[in-house]
């Protein structure tokens, strides 16, 4: 299915962001995490309402990984196979396509000191085979990205940090991903990404920003043409005060925008994850976004990364206070694309103020 809409092909909702089940680090869950083919059947309803055309995964969302089992999604019988079976039926039978397949290197405290960037050999091999795994697993789905999030790569204490090996580390690990790839002849991946984060979970990233991203594949990996960034915008870049109609712009200018993360956020705080257009601020970044993505000529897949507010998950209506988050993103594509269109080129001779004031005139309908 497509969207085609200005600038956006498709929208994608994944699991993780219908699953959350709305904890923060002062009190725990509002709602129970979604059970993986129940989910599978509520991004079905969303694509049957015309409200998005794709989605995506953590593996961990899909099937429970046991690091004594990394290969266990390779016997037919198993019960990852089966469910991975199961939840392909449902998002086929309703025409969703699969975007991306992520590997979480995040949840499981295995991985709580790095997975690719771990300072133990052995959680890197392990991490491998995870990657490995969720590589598989979006052979079964069809998926057209691989997608590699900072995660917890990264530091809080220099001194323990070995600074002369961790970026070798981390090259090593995104070459195998393309060498894993071409070694088992996976023809639906048509790229990879990386998606930096200046900080959380880790005090600190090793790639913080789309600028490091870019400088790293161009820099370190085997095959730089096949590798992209998806930024997270507004929250990652935001998150350190850059901004999200600058971040594209340059991307595009390289090259290396394959799609982008869709979200809200307060500048310079912890990663809000509003949903798209929501929070006191953000609007008129977020429709510039649009707007300089469409005059670039940049066409591409908008997938939504953020979660419902706390305040708004129903224990009492679980089921109903997912769809209604699922509605609002879907709106929000709408909004943002609409008032994007109203926005002209300036008119000769306007002051940088003037053409300022005049296009919020326009995007306002005032």
């Amino acid at each position: 299915m497509r969207f085609n809409q200005y600038c956006v092909t498709q929208r994608s909702m994944p699991f993780w962001c219908i699953s959350n089940p709305l904890s923060d680090p002062f009190g725990g869950t509002v709602l129970e995490k979604g059970d993986s083919l129940e989910m599978a059947r509520l991004i079905a309803w969303a694509a049957r309402e015309g409200l998005i055309e794709a989605t995506s995964y953590h593996d961990d969302d899909l099937v429970p990984w046991n690091p004594d089992a990394p290969e266990d999604d390779l016997d037919p019988s198993s019960d990852a196979s089966r469910r991975l079976r199961e939840i392909k039926a449902v998002l086929d039978e309703a025409g969703v396509e699969v975007h991306a397949s992520i590997c979480s290197l995040h949840g499981n405290r295995i991985f709580r000191n790095g997975g690719l960037c771990n300072p133990d050999p052995a959680i890197r091999a392990l991490a491998a085979r995870k990657v490995e795994r969720t590589l598989r697993i979006g052979r079964v789905l069809g998926a057209k990205y691989y997608v590699y999030w900072v995660a917890r790569d990264g530091f809080e204490v220099p001194v323990c940090t070995d600074w002369a090996n961790v970026y070798e580390w981390l090259a090593e690990g995104l070459n195998h991903v393309t060498d894993y790839i071409r070694e088992q002849k996976m023809t639906n991946y048509i790229g990879a990404t990386v998606e930096p984060k200046p900080n959380e979970p880790r005090g600190q990233m090793f790639l913080p920003t789309s600028g490091h991203a870019v400088g790293f594949i161009l820099g370190k990996l085997r095959q730089p043409e096949f590798w992209g960034v998806n930024p997270e915008l507004l929250q990652h870049e935001s998150m350190c005060l850059l901004n999200a109609v600058m971040t594209v712009s340059y991307l595009c200018s390289l090259g290396k925008l394959k799609f982008l993360h869709f979200g809200s956020q307060i500048k310079a705080q912890f990663d809000n994850d509003f949903p798209p257009l929501i929070g006191p601020e953000g609007l008129k970044e977020t429709v510039f976004l649009f707007k300089a993505l469409h005059d670039i000529g940049w066409k591409g897949v908008v997938e939504f990364d953020c979660h419902m507010l706390r305040a708004e998950g129903d224990p009492q209506q679980q089921t109903e206070c997912r769809k209604q988050f699922i509605r609002n993103c879907s709106e929000a594509v709408d909004i943002a694309i609409a008032l994007a269109k109203r926005i002209q080129a300036p008119a000769p001779g306007l002051s940088q103020s003037a053409a300022d004031l005049a296009s919020i005139r326009q995007m306002c309908n005032l």
